[in-house]
């Protein structure tokens, strides 16, 4: 069984930084698709960051300011989130292929 757990949400002031962390139980990131996504409130879940097998992607909002990567050591992937707006606000999900979630860690920015 597939487990996801995020952690490094919080509050931030724009123009600050945080840094997103999924630890992954039963999957294998370095094989499998795996991604960011948030949920602001009264929006639709929309995808952050991902990788697939064959390349890497992001958001038009978030190029430039947010990175992902991976330790497939620790089967972990981060999100580097620079240059907080906020309009990042919200709650992001870690998604691992086909359909794993985990439970979400909020970030909100606000001065």
């Amino acid at each position: 069984q597939v487990q996801l757990v995020e952690s490094g949400g919080g509050l931030v002031q724009p123009g600050g930084s945080l840094r997103l962390s999924c630890a992954a139980s039963g999957s294998f990131f370095s094989r499998n698709a795996v991604g960011w996504f948030r949920q602001a409130p009264g929006k639709q879940r929309e995808l952050v960051a991902g990788f697939t097998a064959d390349n890497t992607n992001y958001a038009d909002s978030v190029k430039g300011r947010f990175t992902i990567s991976r330790d497939i050591a620790k089967n972990t992937v981060y999100l580097q989130m620079n240059s907080l707006k906020p309009e990042d606000t919200g709650v992001y999900y870690c998604w691992n292929f086909p359909n794993y979630w985990g439970q979400g860690t909020q970030v909100t920015v606000t001065s």
